[in-house]
């Protein structure tokens, strides 16, 4: 059992200080994002809007996203990822607290957009300075590190808010929500060496300048532009998870809440258990990762094969297994791949575009399943969703096929300039 449990905890170790505290403030960030979790109950019973005007607030927040994960992936290039990161946390904490004063549809609408754009702003400059302090080795597994960080956040942000509901009222989340963004970054500039992130950033603009002449800009990146459609097709059907799964849960397998609550927490307990070991596993192998996210794709696309045919709570189970391999897989090793395709000195834009293929699956996911099942039914859906699944294998297979002939290409140049 102990060897078992060291074994396990190797695949923590050999992270630099930098990369606990990014974990560290992301799990803050993550757990104190109350609001959002329970902004269509606030705007509903609080505000009193209807149905018709909370939709498209959420497609305000969408676009916000988007936006701010371009201007995110812009500014990191010019400014630097330290500066960027700073001011998104700064401005999203008042930014939130904010929100609460805000009463009529068109000024929610309007600060809904502005917050989640310079909340969204972080991420692409996140990934950058996580992949800017680590190597190669442990790089896939730092991501993996952030990313349980946000999983663990969303798993507790829930519970406290859900205390606070009950014994005060919505105005101390905002209140909650905007501090913790603050104590992030009194957490960042007491724990981190500001020095390091420009010694970094030195860094990269000399190994630009060496390059000089950028060989392709990330348009004419065909192989990155055929991974993005993939990744957005992944992320379409993980976002399912949470928003048609659950209701089909409720209404076609009559499962009460702690049931469908206790089968998205196996999702969670699944991604704690086995991703880091998982992780460690597949980089020891030095498996492709092309080759590893095409596998999770057909993960995925398997547990929504399963729901065409689940009638029971068991065949269930195997589908949220196989669906949290798949994103396992698929977006541990996704970040490494974005961000080892990206040009020199244009890292922030290229993450800044990854995040964007999630976003843009964010807005339109949910709501093309919840059309399809009011217009056709569930089996319909899950039917759609199993041939997204299929387009993004293909997708994900000529990638690979691809990305294997361009390093066969790059192996026999120095053959041919001898």
């Amino acid at each position: 059992m102990k060897s078992h449990l060291n074994a396990y905890f190797d695949n923590f170790r050999g992270f630099s200080k930098e990369i606990w505290v990014l974990t560290l403030i992301t799990y803050i960030n993550r757990a104190g994002a109350m609001v959002m979790l329970f902004l269509t109950k606030y705007l509903h019973d609080s505000l009193f809007f209807s149905l018709t005007e909370i939709g498209w607030m959420l497609a305000c927040i969408g676009v916000g996203a988007l936006f701010g994960s371009w201007l995110g992936g812009k500014l990191t290039d010019r400014i630097g990822f330290y500066t960027v990161m700073l001011s998104s946390l700064f401005l999203t904490g008042f930014g939130i607290i904010s929100l609460m004063f805000l009463y009529d549809f068109i000024e929610i609408c309007i600060g809904l957009f502005i917050v989640t754009a310079i909340a969204d702003m972080y991420k692409p400059a996140m990934y950058v300075a996580v992949s800017n302090f680590t190597n190669k080795k442990n790089r896939t597994r730092a991501l993996t590190l952030v990313r349980l960080a946000v999983n663990l956040g969303i798993v507790s942000g829930p519970v406290i808010a859900g205390l606070l509901i009950r014994k005060h009222n919505y105005d101390l989340l905002f209140w909650i929500d905007g501090i913790t963004c603050v104590f992030a970054i009194s957490i960042f500039m007491i724990l981190i060496d500001e020095s390091k992130f420009y010694k970094a950033r030195r860094k990269l603009r000399r190994k630009k300048k060496l390059t000089n002449i950028v060989s392709r800009t990330l348009i004419q990146d065909k192989n990155f532009i055929l991974f993005l459609f993939a990744s957005f097709s992944t992320a379409f059907l993980f976002f399912q998870l949470f928003t048609t799964i659950p209701m089909y849960n409720s209404d076609k397998l009559k499962l009460n809440e702690l049931t469908i609550g206790l089968l998205l927490a196996l999702n969670g307990l699944l991604i704690f258990l086995f991703e880091m070991p998982l992780i460690g596993f597949l980089e020891r192998k030095h498996v492709e990762t092309t080759k590893i996210i095409l596998q999770g794709s057909v993960f995925m696309t398997l547990g929504f094969f399963c729901l065409l045919f689940s009638k029971s709570i068991f065949i269930l189970v195997i589908s949220i297994f196989l669906i949290t391999v798949g994103q396992i897989l698929l977006f541990s090793f996704s970040n490494t791949f974005a961000f080892t395709r990206a040009v020199s000195g244009q890292e922030g834009k290229y993450m800044g575009f990854y995040a964007m293929s999630f976003s843009a699956a964010q807005i339109l996911g949910p709501k093309v399943g919840f059309t399809i099942i009011e217009s056709f039914n569930y089996f319909s859906n899950w039917l759609f969703m199993a041939a997204i699944g299929s387009i993004a294998i293909i997708l994900y297979y000529k990638l690979d096929q691809n990305i294997r002939s361009e390093n066969s290409l790059k192996n026999l140049q120095p053959t041919t300039i001898n």
